[in-house]
């Protein structure tokens, strides 16, 4: 329903509702002069006529309350409307390309499922959510509950992929790889809870017989206060680290590949989520701006149970967080019951840029710093205390649809820098293999192209053929520890991915993906994939 119409219903109403007092006198008036009918003990007419006036009234009078209820709930979608009209900034042709949407941290879920079909970039931050213009149940019906919503994203994946520790040997396989809830609420129009919770890899068994491996998981948890278009607030909550594009709208809506794009694998953490708290607003039209103060990221990959009681690494060894082969994969803090290995605070931020002079274009800069990543009692398998050593991610990328063409560019370089590697686990864990110099870096280009397919099935299609190169290395020079500096040259790799993505609706994404690896490693990476893949954000 469009906000004129809306606009136009709730000018009835309160019409109406203008209307009430009076009827609600004529009402009471009606149903005491019923009452003294039956008191007066007037013959002529009987108590059983009293009775009847008086369920009449009683059910006007319900059903003027229930129009009274209405007009609030009406009024309150129109004042959401209104708000959500004010924030936005443009309008053009309804596209499914998912780098359209605003570089931004994570909005109401509501607001973020429309951004997907939004072009040009508006450039307009997420960090300035607004109570969800339409609220809905899985985009099914609307919400019993004014200013209330449930969203849903997920992927399924299917395929061939060559298995590395099975000598490169090609293997089938099936993944329900995540299937993910998305509740919001406008507690007021500046007050909203928004959150998401996470199932992963077909979930959680306790049967031999149910033949499922994953997990449940608070992936994000938070308040925002809206107090000014340039000033907000997230509170403490469980959030996603403001750096690089994919972690805030990781989505498969939002890129083309059956897998996210290779940098947001292990150079970004991705889902980098960690307990934090953050500001943020927009400083102009197409610039905005998030701060965030977080739990650091950890040099601690092992089991959640091999953490002591005394909140320190175990004795007898334990997995490094950060590697040569997955980079910061493993790294990300704990969530729950007071774990963290270290008191250090971590800092982030970002500004996104969509230029109104520039259409089509958009994208951000971002960064984060931790002062020590080393966790409580960390140490060498030679026994030698590690001390304290600092991490420095940097990112930049961009999007542009090319106005008036369906040609699509992205670009992006992330850059890891450790204050001092010889103090990280990897270096000193008596495996040279995975051992990691001062930084890490990666960068990718990919092109696109957006074919409009026609209406089939009552909605209009669109093909999306593309081709990304990625190239990373996670062994520099700059090696230092007990560990002999003999890297394999397996963390220098180069990614030729090409597919198509199809999208019925901009909600639903059909993904197929041809994948081919290549690294230093004698041995060779021997992890080609032909994947395809089944997605949907609503």
């Amino acid at each position: 329903m469009s906000v004129d119409r809306e606009r136009r219903n709730v000018a009835g109403f309160i019409n109406v509702q203008s209307a009430l007092p009076t009827l609600i006198a004529t009402a009471s008036i009606l149903s005491a002069s019923g009452s003294a009918v039956v008191a007066g003990d007037v013959s002529d007419v009987s108590a059983r006529t009293a009775s009847v006036s008086d369920k009449s009234n009683e059910e006007l009078l319900k059903k003027m309350r229930a129009m009274e209820q209405r007009i609030e709930m009406l009024e309150g979608k129109l004042k959401q409307q209104k708000q959500g009209s004010a924030t936005a900034t443009g309008s053009a042709p309804q596209t499914t390309a998912p780098a359209q949407a605003a570089a931004s941290p994570a909005p109401a879920r509501a607001a973020r499922a429309q951004a997907t079909s939004a072009w040009p970039p508006t450039g307009a931050p997420s960090p300035t959510p607004t109570a969800p213009a339409n609220n809905g149940l899985l985009g099914l019906t609307d919400s019993p509950v004014p200013g209330l919503s449930l969203g849903a994203y997920g992927e399924v994946k299917f395929g061939a992929f060559k298995n590395p520790d099975a000598g490169g040997k090609w293997q089938n396989g099936f993944d329900v790889h995540r299937f993910v809830l998305l509740p919001t609420y406008a507690i007021t129009p500046n007050i909203i809870f928004n959150a998401e919770i996470e199932f992963e890899h077909g979930g959680i068994a306790l049967d031999a017989d149910d033949k499922r491996h994953g997990t449940a998981e608070i992936e994000q948890l938070w308040i925002d206060f809206k107090i000014h278009d340039k000033f907000n607030w997230r509170s403490p909550g469980v959030d996603l680290v403001p750096i690089g594009y994919i972690n805030q709208r990781h989505e498969p809506t939002q890129f083309y590949s059956v897998n996210r794009p290779e940098l947001y694998n292990g150079l970004i953490p991705s889902t980098f989520m960690v307990p934090a708290t953050s500001i943020y607003g927009r400083l102009m039209d197409g610039l905005s701006y998030q701060i965030q103060a977080s739990s650091s990221v950890e040099d601690f990959g092992d089991d959640f149970d091999k953490r002591t009681d005394a909140n320190s690494v175990p004795l007898g060894g334990y997995a490094a967080g950060i590697t040569g082969l997955s980079a910061l994969h493993d790294s990300r803090p704990v969530v729950g019951d007071f774990r963290q290995l270290n008191n250090t605070i971590a800092y982030a931020g970002k500004l996104d840029f969509a230029p109104p002079f520039v259409p089509g274009f958009a994208g951000s800069v971002s960064g984060y710093f931790s002062p020590n990543i080393t966790p409580r009692g960390a140490y060498a398998d030679t026994g030698a205390t590690l001390g304290r050593n600092s991490l420095a991610l940097f990112d930049a990328e961009f999007r542009y649809r090319v106005p008036s063409t369906g040609l699509e560019l992205r670009g992006e370089y992330v850059r890891a820098s450790f204050g001092n590697p010889a103090n990280l686990r990897a270096n000193n864990d008596s495996d040279p293999t995975n051992n990691v110099g001062k930084s890490m870096f990666g960068w990718s280009g990919e092109v696109a192209y957006h074919f409009q397919l026609g209406t089939i099935l009552n909605s209009e299609w669109e093909a999306v053929p593309f081709y990304r190169y990625t190239y990373q290395n996670l062994q520099t020079n700059g090696f230092a520890g007990t560990d002999a500096n003999e890297p394999t040259g397996a963390g220098r790799l180069q990614f030729y991915t090409a597919g198509i993505a199809v999208f019925p609706s901009p909600k639903v994404a059909l993904k197929a993906t041809y994948q081919k690896v290549k690294n230093k490693d004698p041995g060779g990476a021997n992890s080609d994939s032909v994947l395809g893949g089944v997605g949907f954000f609503f």
